[in-house]
């Protein structure tokens, strides 16, 4: 049996990461493989509410669709990777809220490689931390030469709830082929003390009004989940703890 080594700064995938509490997790427990050789929609969902460590490897062949819904709750470390591989004319969607409580590490990790022509990638990712708290979201796409046609894109937006918290972005673009699409953003920032007033005149205590911006911040990340009962629980979940956040 394969020992997998301690990460150490070196690694950039764990740079900026608590290699003290990975050590305490060590080796990941959950690593999760899916093979996905259909040409039909799949989605999972996690729910991360305790530290651990969730590494997922996704190949998806010719026509395959694949969407991920994450939501990480915490944790002295709530880490979640994916390594996905696209063939011709595949799509990986990835939808993920970040939210990370005092002491908390919280981080996202991706890689998405585009091997053949006409795939596309979409990752949407939300991250809110609060007292010395940290999110990380280091995504990389990857596009192979010859994979023309390949059109990928990420968006990272951070909220910081105090001036102890912390964001790590790290999209990253490599591209071997003439013909594509590619684009990446990301942003941190603070709650609008506009809005937050606007609130507060109408009646809102700062909880709540704190809570009703960071709930539109992360909205529409679990929408299209087609099982309603799962979608009630994510909702709870993510509600309960922007309301805990506050």
């Amino acid at each position: 049996m394969t020992v997998l080594a301690l990460p150490t700064r070196r690694d950039e995938a764990w740079r900026y990461s608590d290699l003290a509490a990975a050590q305490a997790l060590w080796p990941p427990a959950r690593a999760t493989l899916h093979e996905v050789p259909v040409g039909e929609s799949q989605a999972i969902v996690l729910s991360a509410d305790e530290a651990g460590i969730r590494d997922y490897r996704i190949v998806l062949e010719k026509g395959a669709t694949f969407t991920a819904h994450v939501l990480a709750l915490g944790g002295a470390l709530g880490r979640v990777s994916f390594d996905v591989t696209l063939a011709r004319g595949a799509h990986f969607e990835l939808k993920a809220a970040l939210l990370a409580g005092d002491g908390e590490t919280v981080e996202l990790v991706t890689r998405v490689n585009h091997a053949e022509p006409d795939a596309t990638s979409n990752q949407t990712v939300r991250a809110i931390a609060a007292g010395r708290g940290t999110t990380n979201y280091l995504g990389k796409v990857a596009v192979a030469p010859g994979a023309q046609k390949t059109d990928a894109s990420q968006s990272f937006k951070a909220m910081l709830l105090d001036r102890t918290a912390s964001a790590n972005a790290k999209p990253e673009l490599e591209i071997f082929a003439d013909d594509v699409k590619c684009a990446h953003g990301a942003s941190v920032g603070e709650l609008d003390r506009g809005a937050l007033f606007y609130l507060a005149s109408r009646g809102l205590p700062p909880s709540a009004a704190k809570s009703l911006l960071l709930k539109a911040f992360i909205s529409g990340l679990f929408d299209d989940l087609t099982d309603e009962n799962e979608r009630a629980r994510i909702d709870a979940a993510s509600v309960a703890r922007l309301e805990a956040l506050t």
